[in-house]
């Protein structure tokens, strides 16, 4: 079963359970429900699969709904010539095996930030408020096995910093 579906069966059991225990809880769990449900397969503007991702960060977790760029192709593209990302949107690039990646803004005409994640799912390092159209090379502090872009200014916003976890 693909993540996403264990996610929403797991989100829709705790919410049946919930709902006994704290009227309020559930009422939060049910609206998770139905904003994954809402999530749609393919992005409408890059047709890549949107899956959910979600950021521990401290007590705090982050759930995005990212556009996944799995082939070179799609990876070489990313976000160029797109406009901004929503505060809860990104793109995820995966790499296995895992290395050193290093990532530009070129033709992006929006900041975003580019976090580079290990292969332990712990965040690297973070590029905050990238400048748009940029060719200057942003690599990984180390071997990464994902790279999350998501809107400029949003990890600071969040509190996300680096040794947060990233599952996908």
């Amino acid at each position: 079963m693909h993540k996403f579906g264990k996610r929403a069966l797991t989100l829709i059991l705790g919410a049946a359970w919930l709902g006994a225990c704290s009227p309020q809880a559930a009422s939060t769990q049910q609206q998770d429900v139905r904003a994954e449900a809402a999530m749609p397969e393919r992005h409408p503007v890059s047709g890549l699969e949107v899956v959910p991702l979600t950021i521990e960060s401290g007590e705090e977790e982050h759930v995005f709904a990212v556009e996944v760029a799995r082939t070179f192709d799609q990876q070489r593209r990313g976000l160029m010539e797109r406009p901004p990302l929503g505060d809860n949107e990104g793109m995820i690039f995966p790499y296995n095996p895992p290395g050193v990646q290093s990532f530009w803004m070129k033709n992006t005409p929006s900041s975003l930030d580019i976090i580079y994640v290990g292969p332990d799912e712990r965040i690297i390092n973070i590029y905050e408020n990238t400048e748009p159209l940029s060719e200057e090379s942003l690599p990984s502090a180390g071997p990464a096995s994902l790279v999350l872009e998501i809107r400029g200014g949003r990890s600071a916003e969040l509190g996300i910093e680096p040794g947060d976890r990233v599952t996908w």
